[in-house]
């Protein structure tokens, strides 16, 4: 199966959070978008993305998705460090479920890698 590659246009940061998205492709990366925004904002991002997307399209989030519990993670540091200087906020799991469904997605998958990032797999539902 082949997989469509297209250029993706420059544009200002997030006009109205419909930034030129094209329409169409197999797949959409987001990586360290989501952590800059609010729910709010970060909501209205998946939902442009959303309306632009095929239903066999699939999402792919890069972000820090922090562990339930003490335990220490990288992501928790950058969590306070979104707070404060943007208003955004690293989110664990469930609060990436919460998210992808009320824009719109099914989030399929979780992809640890081997540093502390992680993959988030959606589609449009």
């Amino acid at each position: 199966m082949a997989c469509k590659v297209k250029s993706w246009p420059i544009a200002s940061p997030f006009t109205a959070f419909d930034f030129g998205i094209i329409a169409g492709a197999d797949a959409y990366l987001l990586r360290f978008i989501l952590h800059d925004w609010s729910d709010t904002e970060a909501a209205a991002i998946l939902a442009s993305l959303r309306r632009a997307m095929k239903p066999t399209a699939r999402l792919i989030v890069v972000e820090y998705v922090i562990p339930e519990g003490p335990a220490f993670h990288f992501g928790k540091w950058t969590d306070l460090q979104m707070l404060v200087c943007v208003g955004g906020r690293e989110r664990t799991e469930a609060e990436y479920r919460a998210l992808f469904s009320g824009a719109g997605f099914d989030l399929q998958e979780v992809v640890t890698t081997p540093s502390p990032l992680s993959l988030l797999v959606g589609k449009p539902v």
